[in-house]
């Protein structure tokens, strides 16, 4: 757990605005705009621009509050691994203590801003996403057990349905598949970074899987995530929200990444070190753009259905 006494304690050096703004992770918070935006977007009920603008704004707040619970509370492991030493809490830009109370107040502020702007459901959901993420993944999974990244990927995966309950106030195949879409994505996308971040977990004795496990047991997971990932990209494609474009998107995306996942698995560790994990930071590259095509695809197609084109 993190030393919350010394960080409350600890006096911000020359705090600015982007030290405060860094807490809210904003790569991660892209990531849930994004997705809880296509969400919204492709739902079968539309939404008022001003509404769904607003209701983006609070899923966006309410992502980057997790980000500061989870930076509040991992701040001890932060300082001990180089990717994210120079963060603000480890850094001494901003307090632990700074980082919980606006963590705890961006938490308050999404969720009751999201049920008055749209619905109490969609606002429910939104906290239940960040406790989610504040303390079943950051203070429990992701220090006991290497299954942290699977089970712990369902907070990234809720925000497309998120936005799907602002048009709509509930739950439904589509937004389903949407959430295992990006909750399968999780483990290979992240293992295939572990794969050449791996002294940084060990140093800070967090149980990932290359940790717990080994490379090679985990190239072997990175393989069977990538074959496991296929059909749920294709089964959305045989939804509503489906069509010819997202379809032939889809196909492309999981030949070319399930294809990564096997030049992984089969590389030698004594490769992999030879050419500097150049396979396993391509896969990881590719992984970001996985994501993005395919939601961007179900953008593309629900636009091209609007207009009564490209459907099945």
């Amino acid at each position: 757990m993190s030393d919350f006494t010394a960080n409350s304690d600890a006096t911000p050096q020359e705090a600015r605005f982007g030290d405060y703004f860094a807490l809210l992770k904003p790569r991660v918070m892209s990531l849930v705009v994004f997705t809880a935006f296509v969400g919204l977007m492709v739902a079968p009920a539309g939404v008022p621009p001003v509404e769904a603008f607003t209701a983006i704004l609070f899923i966006a707040l309410g992502g980057g509050a997790s980000g500061a619970l989870n930076m509040w509370y991992d701040s001890d492991i932060d300082r001990v691994m180089k990717r994210t030493a120079g963060r603000p809490i480890p850094s001494g830009r901003v307090s632990g203590g700074e980082a919980l109370s606006l963590g705890l107040w961006l938490s308050g502020i999404s969720v009751v801003m999201l049920g008055l702007a749209a619905n109490w459901f969609a606002a429910g959901f939104l906290a239940f996403t960040i406790f989610f993420y504040a303390v079943i993944y950051t203070m429990w999974l992701k220090r006991w057990t290497p299954q942290n990244i699977v089970i712990g990927g369902a907070a990234g995966a809720f925000p497309p349905m998120i936005g799907w309950a602002v048009a709509t106030g509930g739950i439904s195949i589509e937004s389903v598949l949407m959430f295992a879409l990006v909750f399968m994505w999780t483990p290979p996308h992240f293992w295939a970074l572990a794969l050449f971040m791996k002294s940084d977990y060990d140093e800070a004795k967090v149980p990932m899987l290359t940790v717990t496990h080994g490379r090679p047991h985990t190239r072997k997971m990175i393989f069977a995530y990538t074959i496991l990932l296929a059909p749920v990209a294709i089964a959305t494609g045989l939804t509503a929200i489906g069509g010819p474009v997202y379809m032939a998107a889809a196909v492309v995306l999981n030949v070319i990444f399930v294809k990564g996942g096997f030049d992984i698995w089969r590389r030698s560790e004594e490769q992999a070190v030879a050419d500097d994990y150049k396979t396993e930071k391509k896969v990881f590259r590719f992984s970001l753009l996985y994501l993005f095509l395919h939601f961007g695809a179900l953008l593309v197609q629900a636009g091209l259905g609007a207009y009564g084109l490209g459907g099945w």
